[in-house]
């Protein structure tokens, strides 16, 4: 399935508490790194592993070794993103990271995204690349964000990091890119006319950061 929604009972338990509009930044930021260790804990799973063996002080035991750990790109939006990919670093501490600045351009009513800022590490095709942004609402970004990783080089594995989704947003990722994978907590049915996903969590930027 490209699409995975973390349904874990804490992670919906951080969402609902995100969503809250008198939880304040500090909690919110906390918030989004959990979520990210979470996200990124689940994502683990899906990597493959072999059964290894060690010595242990007292004898040997037999245990797993995760391929692939190394051969990790986070990829953050500022500036929602960076309590996220705080926890994802938290589930991958030797990824490499990459970064893009975005804003959002509105003229007569269209909304378009502006790339103004990318810096990325060397990618290949034996790296996992996650691109991290709180919120996937129109996919604008999102895309946007994925293109610069393209221009860099072809990954392995691309996973698209969100908190909340859309129906839209999703739908725009895989249609240029039907191999993503997408890890999310929820799935919000709608945007309003500013291109917030409703009901949502608001700003995630302004409300992490207090701005």
């Amino acid at each position: 399935m490209p699409v995975r929604i973390i349904d874990h009972v804490y992670a919906q338990y951080l969402l609902t508490r995100l969503r809250d509009k008198n939880t304040g930044s500090l909690d919110f930021r906390k918030g989004l790194v959990r979520l990210g260790r979470i996200i990124g804990y689940e994502l683990v799973k899906t990597f493959p592993f072999r059964y290894v063996e060690v010595e242990t002080p007292l004898g040997r035991a037999v245990g797993v070794d995760i391929i692939g750990l190394d051969k990790v790109v986070i990829v953050q939006i500022l500036r929602a993103a960076m309590p996220l990919v705080e926890g994802l670093v938290k589930a991958f501490p030797n990824a490499r990271l990459g970064v893009v600045a975005a804003r959002r351009r509105e003229e007569e009513g269209y909304v378009d995204v502006e790339v103004f800022y990318s810096k990325m590490p060397s990618i290949g095709v034996e790296d996992t690349v996650i691109v991290a942004d709180p919120m996937l609402a129109t996919g604008t970004t999102m895309s946007r964000a994925i293109e610069e990783v393209f221009k860099t080089g072809t990954p392995g594995r691309l996973v698209v990091v969100s908190v909340i989704a859309t129906p839209v947003g999703i739908s725009r990722v895989l249609s240029r890119w039907p191999d993503t994978e997408i890890y999310t907590v929820a799935i919000d049915p709608e945007l309003n006319d500013k291109a917030f996903i409703v009901p949502g969590l608001g700003d995630a930027g302004d409300r992490a950061f207090a701005t």
